[in-house]
């Protein structure tokens, strides 16, 4: 398959700790709580629960206290600011609480804890508690943009907002998957100008609470959206038995604006002959035959590679190809070169996006800068060429981050 070349067309990376608008109702464990400059101090409660970061002008500490026991944690190490210190935050994401300062303009994590095996965050009822102390409780934005793909109709055509596409993308937090959930975007393809328009979480069948799960694609059907995604947001590799699945939430809310919490059920994702241990990254196309589901099927952490389903509905799908000769290959996407459907990947290890017939046989490849991590390559067709959208892995946020703070969103065009 004979396809243009692209070239760079420019990058974005929004980082913004707090969402504009007060929240008035929790609903999720992605908040955010700011004071300007220091020293300075600012907190979470709920009932008798407290989580507090303090910046005493020399370093910063996180204060828990859960059912009447307190813990205080500091970081020897990258607990003290290097320069001036704008504002201090507190943020919680899904169950890490940090501390952070801005200096020189730039947020820097100075201290976490993981709340995982003190308290469930993910509870409703003890959301609704949540009050902030010393600033104003905010939904927590993001420190990059990663999984981009387009919000489209059920044929697999782009959903427009005038002149503007839409995006589905995962919000980045401080740390690894846990922290981070899905937003939805705006993009004017002419300028590449984004916008952030609105986040939604998860809950799912059989487990209580509300979740960050993300690696999503969002459809209009009719006069419903259905939104896939992937159930990374409480994975932990090392726990035994982890697991990452599929979900599909359907609802008539408008997911454009605002925070959303919806009920999802599990979108059986075959792996019929496969060792798999998780599937992630839905991508779906209704055709005139019946429903295609793109996804990535994992023999073990982290080796994946992908796969294609078929069937007349989304809970009745067969396993049509796998492409298992790839070893870290994920953000499948199915796009319709000339009238045929083709599945668009990402080939972390050869650093290419390969393009698949539907056996999942490869027959082209795109010619584009492959950025570092493993961009999804998203393809929109604007004026007489295509606009590449994928990202990197460019962290921010200091070393104590480590892995999950990625990335710039990256375009490039066809000439």
């Amino acid at each position: 398959m004979q396809l243009p070349p692209f070239v760079a067309a420019g990058s974005v990376r929004p980082v913004d700790l707090a969402r504009p608008v007060p929240l008035v109702e929790p609903l999720a464990p992605y908040l955010c709580v700011e004071a300007v400059g220091g020293p300075a101090s600012v907190a979470l409660t709920s009932g008798g629960d407290r989580l507090a970061v303090t910046y005493d002008g020399v370093g910063c500490s996180l204060t828990v206290t859960v059912r009447g026991s307190t813990s205080e944690h500091r970081s020897r190490r990258h607990g003290k600011p290097e320069g001036l210190v704008e504002r201090v935050a507190l943020t919680l994401t899904g169950t890490r609480a940090a501390a952070l300062t801005r200096e020189a303009g730039a947020w820097v994590v100075r201290g976490f804890v993981d709340l995982r095996d003190r308290l469930d965050t993910h509870d409703e009822s003890w959301l609704a508690g949540v009050r902030a102390e010393g600033g104003e409780l905010r939904g927590f934005g993001q420190l990059g943009l990663r999984d981009l793909r387009l919000v489209t109709h059920a044929d697999g055509s782009p959903y427009r907002d005038g002149s503007e596409v839409l995006l589905t993308a995962t919000s980045a937090g401080p740390g690894f998957f846990d922290t981070a959930h899905t937003s939805i975007w705006s993009l004017d393809p002419a300028t590449t100008a984004m916008r952030h328009r609105s986040d939604v979480f998860f809950r799912r069948t059989g487990q209580p609470g509300v979740y960050g799960d993300h690696a999503s694609h969002l459809l209009r059907d009719g006069d419903r959206w259905l939104l896939a995604t992937s159930t990374w947001g409480d994975f932990d590799h090392r726990r035994k038995g982890a697991h990452v699945g599929a979900t599909l939430a359907e609802t008539t809310e408008d997911l454009l604006t605002g925070r959303h919490a919806l009920d999802t059920r599990p979108l059986p994702l075959p792996t019929t002959g496969l060792t798999s241990v998780g599937v992630w990254d839905p991508h779906l196309v209704r055709t005139d035959d019946g429903w295609l589901a793109a996804y990535v099927s994992a023999t073990k952490f982290f080796r994946f590679h992908p796969v294609l389903a078929s069937g007349a509905t989304l809970d009745d799908l067969w396993l049509r190809a796998a492409a298992s000769g790839h070893r870290e290959t994920e953000g499948v996407t199915l796009h319709r070169f000339d009238g045929t459907w083709h599945v668009l990947a990402s080939d972390g290890v050869r650093r290419r996006y390969p393009v698949l017939d539907l056996d999942l046989t490869e027959v082209g490849v795109l010619d584009a800068a492959h950025e570092s991590n493993i961009p999804w390559p998203t393809l929109l067709e604007h004026g007489t060429g295509m606009l590449l959208i994928g990202f990197d892995g460019e962290p921010v946020g200091g070393r104590l981050v480590g892995y999950g703070s990625h990335g710039a969103v990256r375009f490039a065009r066809s000439v």
